[in-house]
């Protein structure tokens, strides 16, 4: 082993902290601290479901036309729950229901101005308090945080997605 290899203790020590920062990490993403500091900051009257729609049509919006069955899709719950949800952002004015373009008999939902400008809000405060918490970094650990935890992330998800897979082809 050389001197800039890590020896097995120093590694499994730092598997054991990321293990358990994650673990810390997943209450306050569970509590959605960061999404009720927006709604605090931005629109008190708004609950978390509301920035969830707001987000997921934000999201899908590049991928065509959006409905509330896609809407469904993307937060995991039922189309009629959606539904309601999307009606009271369409009450708000943060949200508004066409017809299709491409079929007429189909409803699509559109963010509006409006829903436009709290998405950005909630995106601006959200940044904030990411600015404030690195506020004392120094540029090149914010820059190799970045990268660091974007590639955690990223193989986390394939890591799923191919246990998913896998579970699929076994007939689990």
């Amino acid at each position: 082993m050389t001197q800039t290899e890590p020896d097995q203790s120093e590694m499994e020590a730092s598997r054991a902290s990321i293990g358990q920062s994650m673990g810390r990490w997943r209450l306050m993403v569970g509590r959605r601290v960061m999404a009720r500091l927006a709604i605090d900051t931005i629109a008190p009257g708004l609950e978390l479901t509301h920035l969830d729609v707001l987000d997921a049509v934000w999201r899908a919006r590049s991928e065509g036309e959006v409905t509330v069955g896609t809407i469904a899709e993307i937060m995991r719950i039922d189309p009629s729950r959606a539904s309601r949800i999307v009606a009271d952002m369409v009450a708000r004015g943060a949200l508004r229901r066409e017809a299709s373009q491409a079929d007429a008999r189909r409803i699509i939902v559109v963010m509006t101005e409006l829903g436009t400008k709290l998405i950005g809000e909630i995106k601006a405060v959200k940044r904030g308090v990411i600015k404030s918490i690195l506020a004392d970094w120094p540029e090149d650990d914010v820059g190799a945080f970045a990268h660091l935890f974007d590639r955690f992330v990223s193989d986390f998800e394939t890591f799923y997605q191919n246990r998913e897979n896998a579970g699929r082809g076994s007939g689990t």
